[in-house]
């Protein structure tokens, strides 16, 4: 598919790369970062419930990590995991091909999610993370739940002026 959309050329790989080959490279350099669909789902509802958000932020300005959503104010931020990437138990499946290296990359995601959640915690947020499988309004749930309880602690700003949050299935 990557050669079909023209992203694969028959070049040398570049130095350094550790792509197996131009067409793993291609495959991989394509894989959104961002505005992935649950992502973008999950910030559809929130919006719709009034909420607004920092998209892609940095919580902490010296910590070199983004969430996927920040709520400066209630100081809550939100990660959608991917399945694959973050090594959900329910969808995981180890790669075949360099099944090593793979394997120490996904528990590397997984130890610096650890490391960014106890991170953000010491500096009195509350992290949010939601599998990229989840329903989007049970995700919006999450989300909207962690922010009435910011709101419910004193000197939080609260989620007054906002229309009331109702989640319904979608």
């Amino acid at each position: 598919m990557a050669r079909s959309a023209g992203l694969v050329r028959d070049e040398v790989l570049p130095t350094g790369s550790k792509a197996s080959s131009t067409a793993v490279r291609a495959a991989m350099t394509a894989n959104k970062s961002r505005d992935t669909k649950p992502e973008r789902q999950l910030r559809s509802l929130l919006y719709r419930q009034g909420l607004r958000y920092r998209v892609d932020a940095r919580p902490i300005r010296d910590l070199r990590r983004t969430a996927d959503l920040v709520f400066p104010k209630a100081r809550v931020a939100v990660f959608v995991d991917g399945c694959y990437w973050h090594g959900c138990p329910e969808h995981y499946r180890p790669a075949v091909k360099r099944s090593r290296w793979w394997q120490e990359k996904i528990e590397g995601n997984r130890a610096r999610d650890t490391d960014t959640n106890s991170r953000l915690r010491e500096q009195g947020w509350t992290v949010v993370r939601v599998w990229e499988h989840e329903a989007p309004h049970l995700a919006a749930a999450k989300v909207i739940s962690a922010l009435e309880r910011c709101s419910a602690t004193p000197g939080s700003p609260s989620l007054a002026g906002s229309p009331q949050p109702s989640v319904a299935g979608n």
